[in-house]
């Protein structure tokens, strides 16, 4: 993982000409400026002085093999529009850019001595950075550099504050001089994988983003001005309404939709944006479009930008103003990116092996002035000590419950695998149960098949809810990126997921348990039918709410399938049909087993609904003739009667709610008593 900490001002990235001496705007004495409120005119003069002299400090249209290469031209037009961005940036009377003009706090990220371990599994510790230093400047894009494995993606998540429990750190990380907790709306961090939402098009997923991220302070409008705003800065102004798409509809190509994932992420405008492989699996074209509407936004608003990136090609390279490259943990290489292979080449003689090659650099770097000049500025840069973070604010917790079940509800609609699948297999089966077990009429065989088939509703029908894990486990993919980034908390989701299920679960009890229900001939009040509509409707909301707590434990989709059916299984046999609960061994099946066992509290729900007041024959000899609801009740099925169905289903209602709720504690301690748990099994990194 990789830590970074940016500089106070801007730096440039000249040619590699050996002549020329790489200064800050503040060292530059065409920067000088005075302590009065008129430095925003000496800054914009010494932008007119430097950008007049570009051609020859900036000759970046070179000649190859005879010919200009395109790239080159398109780098210099680049790097000359962040000059001229420069005049945008206001300084403080110690020199130090602090703020852009249009009042963006600048946020300069300096490390220094930085260590990174992680437990070998033997009581020892294995090192993954070793003692690294370096910094990252508002308006200029750091890229992170190195082989697989090298410490890219942990100095990254060391930076941004997203380093694995298992692991320690040692050093100092200081943003803008101090040291400081990332807050709201001061950073952004895009992962490698673009985890969206398929069904939603590129206005809807930015614009839903937008209301869960941007405070209440503004309106709709202008959340969505802000969102179309960021759409058009990403160039996807073209792909507004075409959705996302997924395996089951094609839509966006792989650069748009990891242009999409960034725009999600600088909606709240951040000061330090944290890119992990921006450019993996995209093409070389896709790869600079993505690289060049970046590093256009660093200039543009001053942002300081801090990319890991592996084998980026020529194009996306000499976009890069500043390089840090590692190996092994190590720094090879910090510095301009347009000098890094004139210093390196001079590190080495090229005559070694690879890895003895990596060796000499790194020592070579260790004792360079380059590596001085890096402290020097590290320094310099903690000294002049910028304002406090500003923290933003989000949507309050209604609007996020409101815009987060809007957002599922019309996901789950599109989606045809979270629900309408379903649909279809649950009408199919109870087709096959309504002709399996047709007009049962009132016989006294029709005893054991009225219990049979609501057996077979309350075990198997909720059993087949598992059919929605994959479309949950790719909901729980999104709230995981969502959640890490701060867009809103686990009680948003809980909430927002819940209200939104309602409508579909509805429809999923309603429509086959009618099929079901009047075909096999049940008691045909609309009473006993809405009973036993509500009673499936909530064994299926706690099947989904017993899937939500197994995703959160085993996010493996293949073993959380199979965990979910397994402990359904045991719950089944535990349900009073399959062994009589008076049967049943006392130790763990009995007690509790049979009283947490949602099947109990479903089958007793169904059998008084339908046998309380009723009257069958009875064909048992030595009996009397008829035999009442409420005798076959205690008699055969072992019902509980000391209190009615309507306290079934208040005792699956309320398992509901603490089905959910033990979700919500599960990922709450996973964040914050794990973390404290594994801290204390990891020591502290030593040199």
């Amino acid at each position: 993982m990789e830590s970074s900490s940016p500089a106070s001002f801007p730096r440039w990235a000249p040619s590699p000409s050996s002549s020329t001496v790489l200064l800050s705007p503040a060292e530059d004495p065409r920067f000088e400026a005075s302590a009065d409120h008129n430095d925003h005119d000496s800054v914009e003069d010494g932008i007119s002085s430097l950008s007049s002299s570009m051609d020859r400090i900036f000759p970046f249209s070179v000649e190859v093999n005879g010919t200009t290469t395109a790239a080159a031209a398109a780098a210099a037009s680049v790097v000359k529009k962040s000059l001229d961005d420069q005049s945008a940036y206001v300084r403080s009377r110690s020199g130090a850019y602090v703020r852009s003009r249009s009042g963006t706090m600048l946020v300069p990220l300096t490390w220094e001595d930085l260590w990174v371990g992680v437990g070998d599994g033997k009581g020892g510790q294995r090192m993954i950075l070793q003692g690294l230093t370096g910094f990252a400047q508002p308006g200029q894009v750091l890229a992170i550099m190195g082989p697989s494995g090298c410490g890219k993606s942990t100095l990254l998540d060391a930076l941004a504050g997203r380093l694995n429990s298992n692991t320690q750190q040692r050093g100092k990380i200081l943003i803008n001089g101090r040291k400081e907790k990332l807050v709201c709306g001061t950073s952004a961090y895009v992962t490698q994988d673009d985890t969206l939402m398929t069904t939603l098009t590129v206005r809807e997923a930015v614009y839903y983003s937008a209301q869960l991220q941007l405070p209440n302070s503004m309106s709709k409008a202008e959340k969505k001005e802000r969102a179309e705003t960021t759409i058009r800065e990403m160039g996807l102004q073209d792909s507004m309404n075409t959705r996302i798409g997924g395996w089951s509809r094609k839509g966006l190509s792989g650069g748009q939709k990891r242009r999409v994932s960034i725009c999600i992420e600088i909606l709240t405008r951040p000061k330090l944006l944290f890119l992990d492989e921006p450019t993996s699996g995209l093409d070389s074209a896709a790869s600079y479009h993505v690289m060049k509407r970046i590093v256009k936004l660093a200039h543009r608003d001053g942002r300081t930008v801090i990319a890991s990136i592996h084998q980026p090609s020529s194009e996306v390279f000499e976009l890069f103003q500043n390089l840090c490259l590692l190996s092994s943990g190590r720094t090879v290489y910090f510095g301009p990116a347009s000098k890094a292979e004139q210093d390196i080449e001079q590190g080495h003689d090229g005559k070694t092996s690879t890895e003895e090659a990596i060796n000499i650099l790194i020592r070579s770097y260790e004792s360079s002035n380059t590596l001085k000049q890096v402290h020097l500025r590290v320094n310099e840069i903690c000294q002049q000590r910028g304002g406090a973070l500003e923290k933003g604010s989000h949507a309050n917790f209604i609007t996020q419950c409101l815009v987060l079940t809007r957002r599922s509800f019309v996901n789950m609609y599109r989606d045809l695998g979270y629900y309408w699948l379903r649909l279809a297999i649950y009408i199919a089966l109870c087709l096959c149960v309504g002709t399996i077990f047709h007009d049962i009429g009132s016989t006294f065989g029709s005893i054991q098949a009225r219990g049979s088939m609501l057996m077979f509703v309350a075990s198997f029908l909720t059993f087949m809810a598992i059919g929605g894990f994959p479309s949950f486990v790719e909901d729980m993919k999104i709230f995981g990126r969502e959640r890490l980034n701060g867009h809103y908390g686990v009680a948003a989701y809980v909430v927002g997921n819940t209200l939104s299920s309602i409508p579909y679960l509805l429809m999923v009890s309603l429509i086959p348990g009618a099929i079901a229900y009047y075909l096999v001939g049940l008691q045909k009040s609309f009473d006993h039918f809405a009973y036993f509509a509500l009673v499936l409707f909530v064994c299926l909301m706690l099947v989904e709410s017993l899937m939500m707590i197994v995703a959160s434990i085993v996010p493996d989709f293949l073993m959380g399938i199979i965990t979910g059916a397994g402990i359904q299984g045991i719950m089944m046999l535990n349900g009073g049909f399959f062994r009589l609960p008076d049967d049943l061994p006392k130790p763990f099946w009995r007690y509790p087993m049979y009283y947490i066992a949602f099947h109990k509290y479903a089958n007793q729900g169904f059998y008084k609904n339908e046998f309380e007041g009723r009257t069958f024959p009875n064909n048992q000899a030595g009996g009397p003739p008829t035999i009442t609801g409420e005798e076959i009740l205690k008699s055969t099925w072992q019902v509980e009667m000391g209190y009615s169905k309507w306290v079934d289903l208040a005792i699956l209602l309320g398992m509901v709610i603490v089905y959910r709720l033990m979700f919500l504690g599960i990922i709450k301690i996973s964040e914050k008593v794990v973390p404290m748990i594994k801290a204390l099994l990891v020591g502290v990194p030593k040199h």
